[in-house]
């Protein structure tokens, strides 16, 4: 009888205003390329309504545009800006405290990012080893380093091809096995054993993707602001199980539910092995 040996639970983020109180991108760059921060979402939004552009394309090239004489945009030029980023409280020691509880009840848990911000500036926070995967936009270089043309876009309907990616296992970008079919014994991380944070309306389809298959879906809100109407709609619409402040902090709401899934993710794990044994026996 086939049953997974390893019980892995997979928790994904969005980034900005998940992690991270504001847009990466406003906490530096913006103001470094002269721009208002208004103003310049304001135009990334017009661009891509009167283009038919995405919304990601459209922002990254503005940042591009808006750097033209003032600085060359390099990777670890962004990584710098990355490493400006304020995080929301208890998020830098979060995911070893997590891990640590998890170990304690034989759970493994992996961390991914999901997200529509820049994979380069995430690359610089203080957080950045603690991910399996970061998936987010990313830039292309030329042989000078400089950024010319994106490499990666992730818009809000995309965000789910992540999804089955971490749970199947195909973790590359450009692996096409994700469209394969995998059998239920095959499959690395069931969706049931899967948890997306996110805050907003971009993080919709991947919350009821996992909502839908057993998983579990939390929106968080800011917890200075405490303005609850969009977490409260994305309840009512069944795209959530559960919503929290985004204080990552010991003894936070937020850590007290998420050691609630990994108790729940360890007794579905050995109730489920039990289970197939008894059945294994009986088919002697």
């Amino acid at each position: 009888m086939n049953y997974r040996k390893e019980n892995i639970l997979a928790i994904c983020y969005d980034f900005d205003r998940t992690l991270t109180p504001f847009e990466m991108q406003a906490q530096g760059y913006i103001q470094q390329i002269n721009a208002n921060v208004d103003d310049f979402w304001n135009m990334a939004t017009r661009l891509s309504i009167e283009n038919q552009m995405d919304p990601n394309l459209a922002y990254m090239y503005l940042m591009l545009y808006g750097a033209k004489g003032k600085f060359k945009v390099e990777r670890k030029k962004l990584q710098q800006f990355g490493s400006e980023v304020k995080l929301y409280k208890g998020v830098e020691t979060w995911f070893d405290r997590i891990n640590t509880y998890a170990e304690k009840r034989n759970v493994k848990v992996e961390h991914y990012i999901i997200s529509s911000g820049l994979k380069e500036m995430i690359e610089g926070t203080a957080i950045a080893d603690k991910f399996k995967q970061i998936y987010a936009n990313s830039f292309f270089y030329d042989i000078n380093g400089t950024a010319i043309w994106p490499a990666q876009t992730i818009n809000f309907t995309n965000k789910t091809q992540f999804i089955f990616r971490i749970s199947k296992g195909t973790l590359d970008v450009n692996d096409n096995d994700v469209n394969r079919y995998f059998p239920k014994e095959a499959i690395r991380i069931p969706f049931e054993n899967m948890v997306y944070i996110g805050d907003s309306q971009t993080d919709i389809p991947c919350m009821k993707l996992v909502t839908v298959q057993g998983g579990h879906a939390i929106g968080v809100y800011d917890p200075v602001k405490q303005n609850k109407q969009r977490v409260h709609e994305l309840i009512r619409d069944k795209r959530i199980k559960h919503f929290a402040a985004a204080d990552y902090s010991r003894n936070s709401e937020l850590e007290k539910l998420m050691h609630k899934i990994i108790d729940y993710t360890q007794a579905s794990f050995e109730l489920n092995k039990s289970y197939l044994e008894d059945l294994e026996e009986s088919e002697l």
